[in-house]
């Protein structure tokens, strides 16, 4: 495979390009950042993916990426190339962006792009990893960092948690965005047809979590690379009226340096997160504990670029041409 300093092949599994918003957008944000690099860029998305007599292959076209501001409505921001089937396996570089929920499809697209991995081409991130750390679960396996939270299905358990700390947000496990999350304190008269419609009558795990109030300072986005930091973080200040801070739910973000504790958190998460190969991963922080993990397509980038200088991206493809190279496997360690 290549080394660093070479044209790669990057590949970018991604959602339909045509309805991103270019300006915030962090997929972009690494496409541009690749391409300055002088690397080959090949889009797909995930319908793309497919195998032939065991083998990955992806259906892929060219790209060529530009800039774009907010305020411009009208300029072309990326234009396709021949379309071509090809190995994966003949990629250097496969992210891995398209967003959650994490269903059935989204798995057989990890279990598809494992089998690249194991023909050479490093995949970000880890197949594996992407199965194992559930964005709302992930962040239990490091209770000394952990919201207090319940995850169960049965309604009485939920409710159970709700009397015990009166005010507790409720969410699904395979949301993104700030979607379907309830604040409900437990006086709240509407308890029952939440819990009924968030697990389906007891079908569903949900996750419960007590309020933070120290929300309306921001849910804090802090993204990690290869386990390390980045320096600044991303403080998304609800809306008048919301409990959300997601961007996607209208939230404002506030740039800021990380504080002490914030980078104590980050050293309880970084080993695994390296362990694991997941390379770039944001956590979701409100004053002292994590509430989430993000692993599948953790966004700010753009945001943190502007507000502090910043080449993120840049850092990402430094620390991924840092690492040795990745190196076929034959099958070994696959799902059996």
């Amino acid at each position: 495979m290549s080394q660093s300093g070479t044209r790669l092949n990057l590949a970018m599994v991604m959602d339909p390009i045509e309805g991103i918003k270019p300006w915030k957008d962090t997929s972009f944000a690494i496409l541009l950042e690749a391409q300055r690099r002088g690397h080959a860029l090949w889009y797909l998305t995930p319908q793309d993916i497919f195998l032939d007599n065991g083998r990955p292959y992806g259906r892929m076209t060219q790209l060529k990426v530009w800039d774009r501001a907010q305020a411009d409505t009208t300029s072309q921001y990326y234009g396709f190339g021949p379309t071509q089937v090809r190995p994966l396996g003949e990629m250097d570089q496969i992210f891995i962006r398209q967003d959650p929920p994490f269903n059935n499809d989204y798995l057989y697209s990890t279990q598809m792009l494992e089998l690249a991995e194991a023909e050479g081409a490093r995949v970000i991130n880890r197949p594996q990893a992407l199965r194992d750390a559930n964005e709302k679960l992930f962040a239990s396996w490091f209770p000394q960092a952990l919201a207090p939270s319940r995850v169960a299905a049965h309604p009485d358990q939920i409710r159970d948690f709700i009397q015990t700390h009166k005010d507790v947000i409720l969410k699904p496990l395979d949301a993104m965005g700030g979607s379907s999350i309830f604040r409900v304190r437990q006086d709240d008269p509407n308890i029952s047809v939440i819990l009924e419609t968030l697990t389906d009558f007891g079908q569903h795990h949900i996750m419960a979590q007590v309020y933070l109030p120290e929300i309306k300072d921001g849910d804090k986005r802090i993204l990690m690379i290869n386990g390390e930091p980045i320096d600044y973080a991303l403080a998304r200040i609800p809306a008048k009226g919301e409990t959300r801070g997601n961007l996607a739910a209208g939230g404002r973000g506030v740039g800021q340096p990380l504080t002490e504790r914030d980078r104590w958190l980050c050293q309880q998460v970084g080993p695994t997160l390296k362990a694991k190969g997941l390379y770039f991963v944001g956590l979701d922080v409100i004053g002292e504990v994590i509430t989430e993990i993000n692993v599948t397509s953790p966004t700010c980038v753009r945001e943190l670029d502007a507000a502090f200088d910043l080449n993120i991206a840049g850092q990402l493809l430094d620390a991924l041409a840092d690492l040795p190279p990745a190196q076929a496997t034959s099958g070994e360690g696959l799902p059996k």
